[in-house]
C-alpha cells in the first residue's frame, strides 16, 4: 500500500534523498554590496558576519533525479557559523511543489512557491521571480566573458524548524544545517548585470539595499548534493525568524474582512 513504503521503496528513495543530484541546472547570478548593519540583523542566532557583506541574488533552472524540473530564485547572504564560512539562504523560491518540499523537509531551506524563468538572447540573459504580483528578484544581464568549462564546490547554511500546534513558538529546537554541493560545470560566462529587488507584504526581499554591484555570473552544469546537520539553535530564540521565513499569518484574515458591523 502506498500509504507505507516497502522495504526495497525505502532503500530506494533513501538512496535518492542521500545524495540528489540537479543536474542541467542554469544559475543566473549578481552578487552585490549590502551594508553590514543588514547583514547582521538577519542573521539568526549562534551566526556571525564575515568581513565583507557580499549578497548574491540568484535566479534558475534545473533538472533532477529526486523532484522533476523547476525554476526558482534565491537570496544569499555571507555568515560564518562554527568557524565555518558559507552563504546562508536567506529566502528561496521555486515553481514546483517537489522542489519546495525536498528542499524545506530535508535541507531545510526556506521555499515558498513562486513564478520564475531565465531567458537567453546570445550573450544577454534576464532572469526573474514573481509572487503575489511582484517581482521580488529581476536581474538583467550581458555575459561577453567566456571562462570555458570548470568544477568547483560549494556549500550554504539552512535551518530546519516547524512551527509548534499551539502556536506558541518552535515544536523543538531548529537544527542548522549545511548543503555541500559538487559541480561540474559546462559553461561558465562572466559580464554585467542590473538587479532590481522588490518586496511583497509576506516576502521584504526590497529591505536589502543595494549599495554597489560587485560582479554577474552564468553557469551551467550538474550539482551533486548532500546535506548534514551541523548545530541547533534554541526553540524560542529561533522562532521570530521562523515566522520571518513564512508568510505573515496575520495579514491573511478573510474572517474579518467578511464581518458585519
Amino acid at each position: 500500500m502506498g500509504f507505507v513504503r516497502t522495504k526495497d521503496e525505502v532503500a530506494r528513495i533513501r538512496a535518492v534523498l542521500k545524495q540528489p543530484r540537479f543536474v542541467a541546472s542554469e544559475m543566473l547570478m549578481v552578487e552585490f554590496l549590502t551594508r553590514p548593519d543588514i547583514i547582521k540583523a538577519v542573521l539568526p542566532p549562534g551566526f556571525e558576519p564575515v568581513a565583507e557583506p557580499l549578497v548574491t541574488a540568484m535566479v534558475g533552472r534545473w533538472r533532477s533525479n529526486c523532484v522533476g524540473d523547476y525554476c526558482g530564485g534565491a537570496i544569499y547572504v555571507p555568515a560564518k557559523y562554527q568557524g565555518i564560512e558559507a552563504p546562508y539562504v536567506l529566502a528561496m523560491y521555486m515553481d514546483a511543489d517537489h522542489a519546495i518540499m525536498l528542499g524545506r523537509d530535508v535541507f531545510g531551506e526556506p521555499k515558498k512557491r513562486a513564478t520564475s524563468n531565465l531567458y537567453h538572447r546570445g550573450n544577454a540573459m534576464h532572469g526573474y521571480v514573481e509572487r503575489l504580483g511582484v517581482r521580488l528578484i529581476d536581474i538583467r544581464a550581458v555575459l561577453d566573458k567566456d571562462l570555458g568549462p570548470g568544477t568547483a564546490s560549494g556549500a550554504n547554511f539552512n535551518i530546519k524548524a516547524t512551527p509548534a500546534a499551539d502556536g506558541t513558538s518552535c515544536e523543538d529546537d531548529a537544527v542548522v544545517t549545511l548543503a555541500e554541493f559538487d559541480n561540474n560545470l559546462t559553461a561558465r560566462r562572466e559580464g554585467r548585470a542590473e538587479l532590481t529587488l522588490a518586496s511583497n507584504p509576506h516576502d521584504p526581499i526590497g529591505d536589502i539595499e543595494i549599495v554597489k554591484i560587485r560582479s554577474a555570473s552564468y553557469v551551467e552544469g550538474d550539482l551533486i548534493a548532500r546535506a548534514r546537520a551541523i548545530g541547533r539553535i534554541p526553540k524560542d530564540a529561533f522562532f521570530p525568524y521562523l515566522l520571518g521565513r513564512m508568510d505573515d499569518w496575520s495579514l491573511l484574515d478573510t474572517e474579518t474582512d467578511l464581518a458585519i458591523n
